[in-house]
């Protein structure tokens, strides 16, 4: 097996993955990268429709009023609720042989930003999450077309309050500048034109239901982007999505999230020419074979979530059956990145902005609690010898540094240790 091929596959587990479960990385390895690939790629679309009632998601009403007795059941109710949901899609992460379904999904939550933090709706937070999931490798004008009518979205961006006596711009510019286009490929008019689109939709706070009251929308002729006619949220969602900067935008957030925030999608992209009829699954095929996506140049430093969720595969610890679930919830939000709860419209930041000294010692700290209940068996039933390899397939690293290998080979009889020291590693941080 070359370097290369094991940088290869290594990237391929760790970028459209969330690193491997035990013995995954030797397979991969045993098959070589292109047939991982097709593996990868192949996954099936499954059908979720049905998810939030069998988890217990419900729309729990309007909130009652302060002071009464049924605040506290009330409230009671939205945190169960909300830790239901997050332990869920931990555990779908962790747990999912093939975990590109749910890689995915979490890129676009990033990507279609939304916060539980001003939605306050498990059942509408919910049901937005689960619509990327339903989208997260099919078709984005479908997605988008979903997005948005999205009543977690349309509240989030303070859509409900976009009237024709009196426009909100916020969800006409997120939907071009971070959504459909990107930046500068739109003007300050054409932002005012298309709010008038999106005028009158109404959302019902706890359920999520959107309907349009036509006597608060506008409904005559708006002219952007070069195009001029009546046009209200699907029209226009489907006008930008037609245009030909959709096409490179998306792939450029491909490229950024999981090839290189350092350097620029190249022009002719295989990934924006794979995107042309706006299919998600040939533009991530085509990202994954592409030169770019196994060049040694383009690293990336695993983010918080990313971090753990791979520490937990590699573990085989299931997050709603941890001991102490709770801790691996409050330990991403020390970290800065819990599931429902991106911080701004933008997403989550990338690559060297989760490196700090006060996130690497939270890392140190959390890494010396859950390697006490890892399963440890793929290094500690090795000869001491044996283990820096055993270690590096374990966890899907194409190599370590001499600085790391030496490190590591100070701690090769204590396999707690050497576990510490590996998921704290620049290696296994950084996917190089």
């Amino acid at each position: 097996m070359s370097a290369e091929e094991r940088l290869a596959i290594s990237r391929l587990i760790n970028r459209i993955g969330f690193g491997p479960r035990p013995g995954e990385f030797e397979e991969s390895l045993s098959i070589g990268f292109t047939q991982a690939a097709e593996q990868y790629l192949s996954v099936a679309a499954l059908d979720f429709s049905g998810l939030a009632s069998s988890l217990g998601i419900s729309d729990l009403g309007m909130q009652p009023r302060p002071n009464t007795p049924e605040i506290v059941t009330y409230a009671e109710q939205k945190r169960f609720q909300l830790r239901k949901m997050t332990l869920w899609w931990l555990d779908q992460m962790v747990g999912e042989e093939n975990p590109l379904l749910e890689r995915m999904t979490w890129f676009w939550h990033g990507h279609w930003a939304t916060s539980y933090s001003k939605v306050d709706e498990p059942f509408v937070m919910f049901n937005h999450v689960n619509t990327l999931r339903k989208y997260a490798l099919g078709n984005f004008r479908e997605m988008a077309r979903s997005m948005v009518l999205d009543g977690a979205l349309i509240y989030w961006l303070d859509g409900q309050r976009n009237t024709a006596a009196a426009p909100n711009e916020n969800l006409s510019r997120e939907l071009m500048e971070l959504f459909i286009l990107g930046v500068n490929r739109y003007t300050e008019d054409d932002v005012k034109q298309t709010a008038k689109a999106l005028t009158g939709y109404k959302v019902v706070k706890n359920s999520g239901v959107v309907t349009r009251n036509l006597r608060q929308s506008y409904t005559g002729s708006i002219s952007f982007l070069g195009t001029a006619g009546s046009f209200d949220a699907l029209s226009l969602t489907d006008y930008l999505v037609s245009r030909p900067d959709c096409s490179r935008f998306i792939a450029e957030r491909l490229w950024y999230r999981f090839i290189s925030s350092s350097y620029e999608l190249p022009a002719n992209s295989s990934i924006e020419a794979a995107f042309a009829s706006r299919e998600l699954r040939p533009a991530i095929a085509a990202m994954v074979r592409d030169p770019s996506f196994i060049d040694p140049k383009n690293t990336q430093v695993k983010s918080p979530l990313e971090w753990l969720v791979a520490v937990l595969r590699a573990s085989n610890i299931l997050p709603s059956q941890y001991e102490r679930p709770d801790y691996l919830i409050n330990l991403l939000n020390s970290l800065g990145q819990r599931p429902y709860f991106p911080p701004n419209v933008g997403g989550w930041p990338a690559d060297e902005s989760w490196l700090s000294a006060a996130s690497t010692q939270t890392r140190i700290s959390a890494a010396q609690v859950l390697i006490k209940r890892a399963d440890l068996s793929p290094i500690s039933q090795v000869s001491s010898v044996a283990r820096i390899e055993a270690l590096s397939n374990w966890l899907g690293i194409a190599s370590w540094s001499e600085r790391t290998k030496q490190a590591l080979t100070g701690a090769v009889r204590d396999p707690e240790r050497l576990a510490i020291l590996a998921i704290c590693s620049p290696e296994f941080l950084v996917n190089a």
